[in-house]
């Protein structure tokens, strides 16, 4: 392990003892210990699904690019990932990094094998803040503190945003080329335009943002489980809204997995909406414990041979 990876490891694990000492431990263990069975379940649920299906939007993603990858083989080399984002430093940079090495090696060239996991990576944070901006506005109905702004400007946040945020990634596929943009060839960006302006490209991201959207839902209704099941009642604005930061916490390239990341994100938002904090904390740490359970999984299967790909399945 590297001396990066070992500063990382280190301050990941000094980041959730920290937060673990201002949930109150003691409080913190009683919630996890009456944590609902029923909730957990449905939650854990929610979490597999939300993985098998962006698993699937990758698929659609890669066969677009021009690849014939299985379903299977898509779900299978997705959960192998999720095994090596639970393992190695970076959070979801080395399973993002494992699966374009794993198509390269498949067949696919290097270019189309990496362009594939950005833009699925990418579209999937990206509906995430549009899905986050979409719900603040509803959200900040429910705020126990002093709101920073007029609430009409929340508001106003809340219509334009997300529209701008859609239309945004058109310009790959239909805005000027790179050279004329910027009046010189930047080359990896010119070579990703070209690669976006495949047949049926506008096609293709309706199909990825509509994925997307439903990945996003899974996920956060995964986190809402968790949240219920220490009876946690907020509304869905509220669960949407606090997911953003959350979530793209947890995807920071700092620590093992989001652990810590993950934990002092939700207790610094949800503590707005008046959540107690082992009840934050708690949430947050269970929803880990769903991606540890997959990337268990995940474990199982990086012992397997890779399977080739095929367009059946």
């Amino acid at each position: 392990m590297t001396r990066g990876a070992v500063l990382r490891l280190a301050a990941a694990g000094v980041l959730l003892a920290v937060v673990i000492h201002f949930a109150h431990p003691r409080s913190l263990a009683e919630a996890l210990l009456r944590a609902d069975r029923d909730w957990l379940i449905a939650g854990f649920a929610a979490a597999v699904l939300s993985n098998v299906f962006s698993a699937l939007r990758w698929r659609a993603l890669t066969v677009w690019l021009g690849a014939s990858v299985s379903r299977r083989f898509a779900v299978l080399t997705y959960f192998k990932a999720m095994a090596l984002n639970a393992l190695l430093p970076g959070a979801v940079i080395g399973g993002d990094v494992f699966r374009a090495i794993t198509l390269r090696r498949a067949g696919l060239p290097s270019l189309d094998a990496g362009v594939s996991v950005l833009l699925d990576r990418s579209s999937g944070l990206w509906i995430l803040l549009v899905v986050g901006s979409a719900a603040a506005p509803f959200a900040a109905q429910s705020l126990h503190v002093a709101q920073p702004g007029p609430f009409v400007l929340v508001s106003l946040l809340g219509a334009i945003l997300p529209p701008l945020l859609l239309i945004a990634p058109l310009w790959l596929v239909a805005g000027p080329s790179t050279r004329v943009l910027r009046g010189r060839r930047v080359a990896a960006l010119a070579r990703v335009q070209a690669l976006m302006r495949r047949a049926n490209a506008l096609r293709q991201y309706g199909l990825q943002v509509a994925a997307s959207l439903l990945v996003q839902a899974l996920s956060i209704g995964a986190l809402a489980c968790c949240g219920c099941a220490l009876d946690l009642d907020l509304p869905s604005a509220v669960w949407a809204a606090a997911s953003a930061p959350v979530f793209l916490m947890a995807a920071l390239p700092v620590s093992f997995g989001g652990w810590g990341t993950r934990e002092a994100a939700a207790a610094a938002v949800l503590s707005i909406f008046g959540v107690p904090v082992e009840q934050a904390v708690g949430t947050a740490m269970l929803y880990g414990v769903f991606g540890l359970a997959q990337a268990a999984l995940g474990c199982v299967l990086l012992t397997w041979r890779p399977l080739p790909l095929s367009s059946a399945g």
